[in-house]
C-alpha cells in the first residue's frame, strides 16, 4: 500500500511522541500575532498528546526577530521573511508554517461584512488620510447603491513592529506609486494617519470599539471579534471576498522547491488569478541553525512537523490554508541543515 507523505509524516512523528511523552517539556517562542490564532489551537491540542507544552508570547513580527537574535527563546515568528544575506548574518534558518490572508476590516454603521468594496489605490488613499470620509467620490464609485454616511474615517494601524503590517504595506507599494516612495514597506513604518495599536488583537479591539475606523488584521481576527470586513478588487479587476479558497488561488503560483533554495522568501501579494485575494500571505518561524539549546530546537521541529502532519483540519477551522505536501516535503529536507534536529 502506497503511504502518501503526510501520512509517514504521522506515523514517524507519532512514534516520536511515544517515544518522548515521558519527559514533558516547554517550548518557548515569540512574535506575529497573525499566526497566533492557530499556534494556540495547535498547542492545546499537542500537549494533550504528548506532554509537551508551547509558550508562545504574541508580541509582534519585530519583536519575535529581536527575542530569536537575542536568544530568549526556542523559536521566533515573524511575517516578514529575512532575506537570505539577513538569515546567514545571525546563522538562522527560516521556514513557513501556514497561509493566511490580511483583511481590512470596519466600523461603520449601517455597513454589513463584505457589503463594502475597496480596490488597492482607494485602500492606500485612505491610510495616507488622503480619502478621509466614507462618502468620498472614490469609495461611492466603487460602492453604487450602498448608503455611505458622511463621516470621517479613523484610521487603526500597528504600533509594534508588525509582520501583518509589513505585508499590507507591501501590497499598498505594489498598487500605489506614491505609497512606495513615501512610505513603502517594513515591519515598522511612518503613518501618516491614524491611531496605533498593539498587536492583531489591539487593531481589532480598537475597530470594534471606534464607529467610523478602518484597521487591518490577519482574518481569524477579524471573524473572532465579528468585525465587518471589505471586499477588495484583485489584480485580475474581479471584487474577492477574503476566504480560504481565495487565500488557497493566490498561494497556487509559488514554487515551494524553488523558495527552498532562497531560504522560503515568498511574497504573495497582489496574484494573478480571478479568484486571488490581493493580501495573502505565509507567516514563518526562525530558529538557529547551530541552537544554543539543541534540544529547545529539537522539541519545536518536533512540534512543528505534527502540525504539519495533524493540523490542517485546525488550520481551515480558522481560515489558514495549510502549506501543500511540495512544500512540507522541502522545509522538512532544509532541517537537516539545522545541528541536533535528528532529521
Amino acid at each position: 500500500m502506497k503511504m502518501n507523505y503526510k501520512a509517514l509524516m504521522g506515523a514517524v512523528a507519532g512514534l516520536a511522541l511515544v517515544a518522548t511523552a515521558t519527559f514533558a517539556a516547554e517550548i518557548t517562542g515569540a512574535g506575529a500575532s497573525f499566526p497566533f490564532p492557530i499556534y494556540a489551537k495547535w498547542a492545546a491540542v499537542y500537549r494533550g498528546q504528548s506532554g509537551t507544552s508551547l509558550n508562545y508570547q504574541s508580541i509582534g513580527s519585530g519583536g519575535g526577530i529581536a527575542q530569536i537574535k537575542a536568544k530568549t527563546v526556542a523559536f521566533g515568528a515573524t511575517d516578514k521573511p529575512l532575506t537570505p544575506k539577513e538569515l546567514n548574518a545571525f546563522g538562522l534558518a527560516q521556514f513557513p508554517t501556514v497561509i493566511g490572508g490580511v483583511v481590512p476590516v470596519i466600523n461603520v454603521p449601517g455597513i454589513a461584512p463584505g457589503q463594502l468594496t475597496l480596490d488597492g489605490p482607494t485602500l492606500a488613499n485612505i491610510f495616507m488620510g488622503k480619502v478621509a470620509r466614507w462618502n468620498d467620490p472614490a469609495i461611492v464609485k466603487l460602492n453604487p447603491g450602498v448608503n455611505l454616511p458622511n463621516r470621517a474615517i479613523t484610521v487603526v494601524h500597528r504600533s509594534d513592529g508588525s509582520g501583518t503590517t509589513f505585508i499590507l504595506a507591501t501590497y499598498l507599494g505594489q498598487v500605489s506609486a506614491e505609497w512606495k516612495a513615501d512610505i513603502g514597506a517594513d515591519t515598522a513604518i511612518d503613518w501618516p494617519t491614524g491611531i496605533g495599536a498593539k498587536g492583531n488583537e489591539g487593531v481589532a479591539g480598537n475597530v470594534a470599539q471606534i464607529g467610523g475606523s478602518i484597521g487591518y488584521v490577519e482574518y481569524a481576527y477579524a471573524k473572532q471579534n465579528r468585525l465587518a470586513h471589505v471586499k477588495l478588487v484583485n489584480r485580475a479587476g474581479q471584487t474577492v471576498a477574503p476566504t480560504v479558497d481565495s487565500f488557497r488561488a493566490a498561494a497556487t503560483g509559488a514554487d515551494w522547491a524553488a523558495a527552498a533554495k532562497n531560504s522560503f522568501y515568498v511574497i504573495l501579494t497582489n496574484q494573478a488569478g480571478a479568484q486571488s485575494w490581493p493580501i495573502t500571505a505565509t507567516t514563518y518561524i526562525l530558529v538557529y541553525k547551530n541552537p544554543p539549546d539543541q534540544a529547545a530546537t529539537a522539541d519545536t521541529l518536533k512540534f512543528f512537523q505534527w502540525s504539519f502532519e495533524k493540523g490542517d483540519q485546525m488550520a481551515l477551522g480558522l481560515d489558514y490554508v495549510p502549506l501543500p505536501d511540495t512544500a512540507i516535503q522541502a522545509i522538512t529536507a532544509s532541517w537537516k541543515g539545522i545541528q541536533g534536529s535528528g532529521m
